[in-house]
């Protein structure tokens, strides 16, 4: 019997956008993949880069972060420190043999279910191309002996 690879994804979504598009997903009972973990923050602008990297070390095969549209952030700039922190961290994954498309950023507003819907499908075909984390296949590897 083959096992399929079923990739473990943690979003980071901002509360008042792309949560709440994730929300509305839910309520149109739009279908997306159950792997993908949700956290809720106040804002992506809160999302450092050590927890990306941590959240890969701790065995996510893929993370991103969904926040408001760009110009839109409630909290004015907090999506686009995101995006800068997003970015740094696809750069040092590349550096360590890491692909960087298991790391991204998307903007959505609150009104966009069905579009957090179609990003949670993306992010997991995404991820299964590329297959389990090598990191996270490491950690299971150690934890076993």
């Amino acid at each position: 019997m083959t096992e399929t690879f079923e990739p473990q994804i943690l979003a980071y979504c901002c509360k008042f956008c792309a949560y709440a598009a994730a929300d509305l997903a839910g309520s149109m009972r739009l279908s997306y993949p159950g792997n993908i973990k949700v956290i809720q923050i106040p804002c992506t602008g809160r999302v450092d880069a050590i927890h990306l990297m941590k959240a890969l070390e701790d065995g996510a095969d893929g993370v991103y972060v969904a926040g408001c549209l760009e110009g839109e952030c409630h909290f004015l700039t907090g999506n686009l420190r995101a995006k800068k922190r997003v970015n740094y961290v696809k750069d040092i994954i590349s550096k360590i043999g890491l692909e960087p498309e298991r790391v991204e950023m998307f903007n959505l507003s609150s009104a966009m279910g069905p579009r957090f819907a179609e990003i949670a499908a993306e992010m997991t075909e995404r991820v299964k191309k590329l297959g389990p984390s090598p990191v996270g296949m490491k950690r299971q590897i150690r934890a076993a002996l």
